[in-house]
C-alpha cells in the first residue's frame, strides 16, 4: 500500500467522522434534542437505514459516485491524496469539540478546487439570506399562532401523529442533507467507486454514526438546544420539513456544493427573532445575541477555509 493510499484512507475516515460529528446538528440535532427519552440505537438504526438507503441509490444511478454528481468539479488530484489534503477534517475536528458549526463544505472542498470558493460562497450566503427570511415570514405571518400554542402547552404530551410526522419529516431532511454532503466525504475517494468499496465505506459511515448519537449529539449540539422550544417534537418537525424543502429547492439549483451549515443557522437564527417578535420572549437582545453568536461561528470556519485555501498551495 502506498503512501497516498494510506493518506486516501486517513482523509476519507477522519472527514467521515468530523462532518457527521459536526453536521449532526444540521438534520438530526432537533430530532434528538426531541426524542430524548428513546434509547439511542433505536434513532440510530433509524437515520442509518435512511443513510444506507440514499448512499446505495446515489451510486447505482450515478454510475459508481456515491456523491450524486456534486464532485464535477473537483477532479481526482493527478497526483492522489497528498498530506495537506487531510489537514480540513482534523481542522473540523478540533473546533467541533468547542461546539463551533464550521462549514465543513468550505473547509474540505476548498482544498481540492480552490476556485470554486467564489461559486460556493455565493450559493451559501444565498441559502442563509433565504432559509432567514422564509423562518420569519412563516414563523411571523404564517405560523405565529401555532407557535404561541406551543409555548403555551410545553410539557404536555403531544398527540401521536406527531411522532409520525417528525420521523417522516427526519428521513426528508436527513436525505436532503445527505444529497447535498455526501460529497464532502467521498471527496477523498475516486470519482467511481467499487460495491466492495462503497460496502466497506458505508459501514463505517454508520458505525461513526452510532457513535455520534450514543452521545446525544455532543457539544455541537448546544447550537439546536439554546433555541426556543427545539425540544418540542412539533415544533421540530416543522423546522425539519422547511429546511428539507429548502435545501430540495437549492439542490435543483445547480451541482454546485453548499454550505448546509448556513442554511441551518439562517433557518434558526429567523425563527428565534420570529418567535422574539410574537411572543416577546426571550427578550430581543438575548436572541440577537444568539444568533450574531452563531453567525460569528459560521464565519469563523470560512475565514479558516479561506485562509487554507490561499496556504495549501504554497505549501504543496
Amino acid at each position: 500500500m502506498s503512501l497516498t493510499d494510506i493518506l486516501m484512507i486517513l482523509g476519507f475516515a477522519l472527514a467521515a467522522y468530523s462532518i457527521i460529528a459536526n453536521d449532526s446538528i444540521q438534520t438530526l440535532g432537533t430530532f434528538i434534542a426531541s426524542n430524548t427519552h428513546r434509547p439511542w440505537w433505536v434513532l440510530w438504526a433509524f437515520a442509518a437505514f435512511v443513510l444506507v438507503s440514499v448512499v446505495g441509490v446515489g451510486w447505482y444511478l450515478n454510475g459508481g459516485d456515491p456523491a450524486y454528481g456534486r464532485l464535477e468539479k473537483f477532479p481526482w488530484p493527478e497526483n492522489g491524496i497528498q498530506w495537506f489534503h487531510v489537514l480540513p477534517p482534523l481542522v473540523i475536528l478540533v473546533l467541533t469539540r468547542f461546539g463551533v458549526p464550521v462549514s465543513t463544505t468550505f473547509l474540505v472542498l476548498v482544498v481540492f478546487n480552490p476556485s470554486n470558493l467564489g461559486s460556493m460562497l455565493i450559493k451559501s450566503v444565498s441559502g442563509y439570506v433565504v432559509a432567514f427570511i422564509v423562518a420569519i415570514i412563516t414563523y411571523r405571518l404564517v405560523i405565529s399562532k401555532t407557535t404561541e400554542y406551543f409555548d403555551r402547552t410545553k410539557g404536555e404530551p403531544a398527540a401521536s401523529y406527531w411522532v409520525w410526522l417528525q420521523w417522516i419529516a427526519t428521513a426528508f431532511l436527513w436525505s436532503q442533507w445527505l444529497i447535498q454532503d455526501l460529497a464532502n466525504i467521498f471527496v477523498y475517494l475516486p470519482r467511481q467507486i467499487s460495491a466492495v468499496e462503497l460496502l466497506f465505506a458505508v459501514f463505517f459511515i454508520v458505525i461513526l454514526q452510532g457513535v455520534i448519537f450514543y452521545q446525544m449529539g455532543g457539544a455541537i449540539q448546544k447550537i439546536v438546544t439554546n433555541k426556543t422550544g427545539t425540544s418540542d417534537i412539533r415544533a421540530a418537525t416543522i423546522i425539519d420539513f422547511i429546511y428539507a424543502i429548502i435545501l430540495l429547492v437549492f439542490k435543483e439549483w445547480s451541482n454546485m456544493p453548499m454550505s448546509t451549515t448556513w442554511v441551518f443557522i439562517g433557518l434558526l437564527a429567523g425563527r428565534q427573532i420570529a418567535i422574539t417578535l410574537h411572543l416577546y420572549k426571550p427578550p430581543m437582545v438575548e436572541s440577537k445575541k444568539i444568533v450574531f453568536n452563531d453567525v460569528i461561528k459560521a464565519g469563523l470556519g470560512l475565514l479558516i477555509s479561506v485562509v487554507l485555501a490561499i496556504l495549501i498551495p504554497v505549501l504543496s
